[in-house]
């Protein structure tokens, strides 16, 4: 029988499958804690290695050649564990990525470009990506996120979203807030506020819209309150369900499980996914009726990145579905 990959996909039309929280570590005790999560809760997060705050100044190459052995260590059984490199201005970019890239280019689930001020910044910094894969003999192309988070990368953010490797664009909310220069008060890092400030709810469509329309994954800024559980579930899901937003960051232990949760797919819906997807299969991809309705590949695509999404985020699936399209 076809896969629906093979039957329901073009080449690149499809959104990357991904998990839906990315958690920051930035010294070498947090990423192995990292780690360690991830065996326990399965593979349901990726770890960003961070260089860019991670790093003492003055001990960058140390810092970045300790993320090269972490990664490629048996501490990261998963392979998913990505880095954050230094902005366009700062002058150890090219640095890091000389170091990452042949050291890690093979294993690195992707490579994070923070403070681009405009596409310009992030077309340099994507390209020597690829350079420096190519001479190191990389064959793969390494996924790349880009952070937008200044008033230029904003401006830019339909362009930077054509860029070759791109996978992911990331929304910062605190540099965002930050170059407004007062103009957004600080309460408005937090919620309410970041979802009902017009400026910042402007900014977060604008890169959810250009993500998406590129087949790449938008994803939401942290939740500032690193105790409390639920303000992060509710800033997930609110970030989910109102913004189209498909993956937040982690930067506290706790908040990992909470977004995980946040961005399951609906249990209800999933059944009635999955159950149309065996019928669908067994009609070789042709229109079926279930429930009443009719289906055909258009609801098919959208059924099968939700079952997808959801076996990515640990929900478990009928057997029968996972011996058909994942075993």
């Amino acid at each position: 029988m076809t896969h629906p990959n093979e039957a329901l996909f073009g080449s690149g039309d499809n959104l990357p499958i991904i998990p839906s929280c990315e958690h920051f570590a930035g010294s070498e005790k947090l990423i192995l804690k990292g780690f360690e999560m991830q065996k326990k809760l399965g593979p349901v997060f990726d770890i960003t290695c961070d260089c860019e705050d991670g790093a003492e100044t003055g001990k960058e190459v140390a810092h970045a050649e300790m993320i090269v052995r972490v990664v490629n260590s048996d501490a990261n059984p998963y392979g998913m564990a990505g880095t954050r490199i230094h902005d366009f201005d700062h002058p150890d970019w090219r640095q890091d990525i000389d170091i990452l890239v042949p050291g890690a280019g093979e294993k690195l689930a992707y490579i994070t470009i923070p403070k681009s001020t405009s596409y310009e910044d992030a077309k340099t910094q994507v390209e020597y990506i690829q350079e420096t894969a190519k001479k190191a003999g990389i064959k793969r192309e390494i996924p790349i996120h880009v952070l937008i988070e200044t008033h230029g990368a904003l401006r830019d953010v339909e362009k930077t979203a054509t860029l070759p490797w791109v996978q992911v664009l990331d929304f910062g909310l605190m540099d965002f807030v930050s170059g407004y220069q007062g103009a957004i008060p600080a309460s408005n890092m937090r919620s309410p506020g970041q979802f009902e400030h017009r400026l910042i709810a402007a900014a977060k469509a604008k890169v959810v819209q250009a993500a998406l329309s590129n087949h790449i994954i938008p994803c939401h800024n942290v939740t500032l309150d690193l105790k409390n559980p639920y303000q992060t579930y509710k800033d997930a899901e609110k970030a989910r369900n109102e913004f189209g937003f498909m993956r937040m960051w982690s930067i506290y232990p706790t908040q990992v499980q909470a977004i995980v949760d946040a961005m399951k797919p609906d249990f209800t819906e999933l059944e009635a996914a999955q159950n149309i997807l065996i019928a669908a299969q067994d009609a070789e991809w042709g229109p079926i009726q279930y429930d009443g309705e009719l289906h055909d590949r258009a609801t098919y695509r959208y059924f099968w990145e939700l079952v997808q999404r959801a076996n990515f985020s640990g929900t478990k699936l009928q057997d029968e579905v996972t011996k058909r399209f994942f075993s």
